[in-house]
């Protein structure tokens, strides 16, 4: 069988997540989702009125809270996760111009350098998983009321609260980033992207 001359070529593509970051990704956000929703149904009296079942809204919370290392903590078992890790734990030259070239709001791609990750979504990553950290060691503070003083469970009540508030308001801003890139998003949901976004977005990596 031949092609027409005028067929347009397929486009290139590229392997950007394997199947165990992928599942990581969605496990993770799934839990996080469950933590943010229950939290809400708290903290907020309309949605507190709506949902009721104050206990099993509380017990969610609490356990998705605890799961929400997990998937990270597993996948530590595949080696395409690991060495994502250790890209998203390296700071370059290049990361200081993607950021420069954010702050300034210049949006030629020349000017925002990237590898695999740039440098937001490595600024995005180190917050979140530490943010991940100090509401497990709060919520546990929280639930646990008999392991630590008053005056802990007080100041871990407060950090819990507000820190979440804050998570909240950057998951907005992470899923708006996300909508905002089918390609990106398809890269999550499928594994490949095309190699066209790859030269564009992160022209400095080489898979």
């Amino acid at each position: 069988m031949t092609l027409r001359a005028d067929t347009p070529p397929a486009t290139a593509e590229v392997r950007r997540f394997t199947p165990p970051q992928r599942w990581i990704h969605r496990t993770t956000a799934a839990l996080m989702g469950l933590c943010v929703v229950t939290a809400a149904c708290l903290y907020i009296p309309q949605l507190a009125e709506l949902v009721g079942r104050r206990a099993l809204v509380v017990t969610l919370h609490q356990w998705s809270g605890l799961a929400l290392p997990v998937p990270a903590l597993a996948g530590l078992a595949s080696r395409a996760f690991r060495a994502d890790l250790g890209r998203l734990n390296r700071f370059g030259p290049h990361d200081r111009t993607w950021l420069r070239a954010a702050l300034h709001r210049d949006k030629r791609h020349a000017s925002r350098p990237a590898a695999k990750f740039n440098a937001g979504q490595k600024l995005y990553a180190a917050w979140i998983a530490g943010a991940t950290l100090v509401m497990l060691a709060t919520g546990l503070m929280m639930w646990f009321t008999h392991l630590t003083p008053l005056l802990w469970r007080t100041s871990a009540t407060f950090v819990h609260d507000w820190l979440a508030l804050t998570i909240g308001i950057v998951l907005a801003g992470h899923i708006g980033m996300a909508l905002a890139d089918p390609e990106s998003r398809r890269g999550m949901r499928t594994g490949n992207v095309s190699r066209d976004w790859a030269d564009r977005e992160h022209p400095l990596w080489r898979p």
